[in-house]
């Protein structure tokens, strides 16, 4: 069991309430999954610019420098903005696979949650309210975005497996139930 919630919003003027908006629909998602929770927003990003959003077991070491070492690797600059247990880092949109390349052997314990020109994904364990607060949703900004809660019910809690997932340049994917037992 697990809740999921989603808003597309189609009126700019409510763009600057979006993690508000989504933080609320959230949290009252949380009897339907306690455990971990998740969410994806999209906005921000300028011209020909890329983001993408890492986590680390260890954000004090894993992050420091983070951003002048990957500029050393991919010979642009990098803008990076920590947040809790994730950060997103931001660069020329030509840059985003020599970045992630760059991070296997820069940092290999970080995980990449997503990449591409407008997607940033947190997650971690623990209540929506409490996952929600540590990443600032409720002041970001965007024009669409997509939450999830998880009660775990055939693997284990934990931030990996936490939703959303990312599967491909600015697209996630949350489901309800196993995708085992689909047939």
């Amino acid at each position: 069991m697990c809740g999921i919630v989603g808003l597309f919003l189609k009126d700019p003027a409510l763009e600057s309430q979006l993690g508000a908006l989504l933080t609320d629909m959230l949290i009252t998602m949380t009897d339907r999954g306690p455990d971990s929770a998740g969410i994806a927003i999209y906005g921000g990003g300028g011209e020909g610019r890329g983001k993408i959003t890492v986590q680390s077991a260890n954000p004090g070491t894993d992050f420091k420098d983070l951003d002048g070492d990957l500029h050393a690797a991919i010979g642009q600059p990098v803008l990076m903005l920590v947040k809790d247990t994730h950060a997103v880092l931001e660069l020329p949109l030509a840059q985003l696979e020599a970045a992630r390349s760059a991070l296997t052997h820069l940092r290999p314990a970080i995980k990449v949650m997503s990449a591409g020109e407008s997607i940033e994904i947190f997650k971690e364990v623990g209540l929506p309210k409490d996952v929600a607060r540590r990443f600032g949703v409720a002041d970001m900004k965007g024009t669409h975005g997509i939450g999830h809660t998880r009660m775990a019910t055939e693997s284990a809690v934990t931030t990996m497996g936490a939703h959303p997932f990312s599967t491909g340049a600015d697209q996630c994917l949350v489901h309800n139930g196993s995708l085992s037992n689909h047939n």
